[in-house]
C-alpha cells in the first residue's frame, strides 16, 4: 500500500490510538464525589478526607466527601452503583466489605463484582486489648489464665462474624482454649464495656483502640499485624509469639464500579499513588494509628480479597455461623 491510501490508514490508526487518550484529558469534568462507608468522623470518612480532597485537587477539581453508613457498607455500595459510572464517583471504604460482610449479612449482590480495589490508601492490624485490672499482663499469661478457668472468659469483637470475631476463634483452636464470644454493633460499645470491665477481652482495630491504650485505659498483649505496628512498638505481634495463624491485615481501600473506563481508572489510581507518597500524609495516617496503604497492583488486591473471604468463611462454617 502506497500514496495517499497509505496515508489515510496510517492516521486512522493514530486517531485510534489517540482516543484513551482523548477520554482520559478529558476527565474529570466536575466535581470529585467520595462516598465514605461508615459514619461522619468514622475512619472512612477521615481518610476519605485525607487522601479524596488532595486527589481531587491532583485532578483539578473539587471535592465532596458524603459519609453513608449502614448495613457493613452495602448502603455505600448502593450509592456508588446508582452513580454515573464515570469515575466521578468513587467508594472509601475497608476491605470487610467483599472479604467478611458478605458471610455476616444476606446480600442481594455479590459484593466483589459490584466493586474494584483501586488502590490501598491505608492499612493497619487488630490488637487484643484487656481491661486494665485483668490478671494478665501478655499472651502467654492470658493463654494460661484461660486454661486455668475453662469456660469463664469473655472475648468481645466490634460485630458478629468479622475478623474481630474471626480472631478469637483462630486463637481459641491455636491455644487450646475457649474464649467466649460477645458480639457487639460496632467498637465504641465494645469498648466501652471492655473498659467498664464487663467483657475482659476484645480484639479491635489498632487505630480505635490507640487512643485508649496510650491514656492507660486498655492495655495491649498483641498485635495481628506481619510486624510490630510503628504506632505500639512494645507491643509484640501474635506471629513473633507462636501463633501465625492470627496474623492479618485490614486495609481502607479506594473503590469504583468495574465498568468504569480503563483510561479513567488507571489515571484515578496514578494520582491516588502520588498522594500517598506525599510525607505529610504518612505521618497524619500514623497518628491516626494506620500505616500508608501499599502500591500493590489491582490484580493483587483482589487475589488478596478472595484468599480472606475464603479464609473467614472456612472459620466460620466450622462454628456453624450463619448470616442474618
Amino acid at each position: 500500500m502506497q500514496g495517499p491510501s497509505r496515508r489515510r490508514v496510517i492516521a486512522a490508526a493514530a486517531l485510534c490510538a489517540a482516543i484513551p487518550a482523548r477520554a482520559q484529558d478529558k476527565f474529570p469534568t466536575r466535581p470529585m464525589r467520595f462516598i465514605a462507608a461508615g459514619p461522619a468522623g468514622a475512619s472512612a470518612d477521615l481518610i476519605a478526607r485525607l487522601v479524596g480532597e488532595p486527589l481531587a485537587k491532583r485532578l483539578g477539581q473539587p471535592s465532596v466527601i458524603e459519609p453513608r453508613p449502614g448495613a457493613g457498607g452495602a448502603l455505600a455500595v448502593t450509592e456508588l452503583t446508582q452513580a454515573p459510572h464515570d469515575g466521578h464517583t468513587l467508594l472509601v471504604a475497608v476491605n470487610s466489605l467483599v472479604s467478611e460482610i458478605p458471610h455476616v449479612l444476606k446480600l442481594r449482590v455479590d459484593m466483589s463484582r459490584e466493586i474494584r480495589p483501586l488502590a490501598e490508601l491505608a492499612r493497619g492490624g487488630l490488637v487484643l486489648v484487656a481491661n486494665p485490672a485483668f490478671p494478665a499482663n501478655n499472651l502467654a499469661e492470658l493463654i494460661a489464665y484461660a486454661k486455668a478457668n475453662p469456660g469463664k472468659l469473655d472475648v468481645a469483637s466490634y460485630s458478629a462474624g468479622t475478623l474481630s470475631h474471626v480472631l478469637g476463634l483462630l486463637l481459641n483452636r491455636a491455644a487450646g482454649i475457649d474464649l467466649r464470644h460477645v458480639g457487639y454493633k460496632g467498637s465504641t460499645p465494645a469498648l466501652t464495656d471492655v473498659m467498664g470491665g464487663h467483657v475482659p477481652l476484645m480484639f479491635d482495630g489498632i487505630a480505635t483502640s490507640l487512643p485508649l491504650i496510650r491514656a492507660g485505659r486498655l492495655k495491649a498483649l498483641a498485635v495481628s499485624t506481619p510486624k510490630r505496628s510503628l504506632v505500639l512498638p512494645e507491643v509484640p505481634t501474635f506471629t513473633e509469639l507462636g501463633y501465625a495463624q492470627l496474623e492479618a491485615l485490614a486495609w481502607m481501600g479506594l473503590w469504583c464500579p468495574p465498568d468504569v473506563p480503563a483510561a479513567v481508572q488507571q489515571r484515578v489510581r496514578d494520582e491516588t499513588l502520588a498522594v500517598l507518597a506525599q510525607p505529610a500524609l504518612r505521618e497524619r495516617l500514623l497518628e491516626l494509628g494506620f500505616d500508608v496503604g501499599q502500591p500493590r497492583s489491582v490484580d493483587a488486591m483482589a487475589a488478596g480479597l478472595q484468599a480472606d473471604y475464603e479464609r473467614v468463611g472456612a472459620v466460620l462454617k466450622a462454628i456453624g455461623f450463619k448470616p442474618e
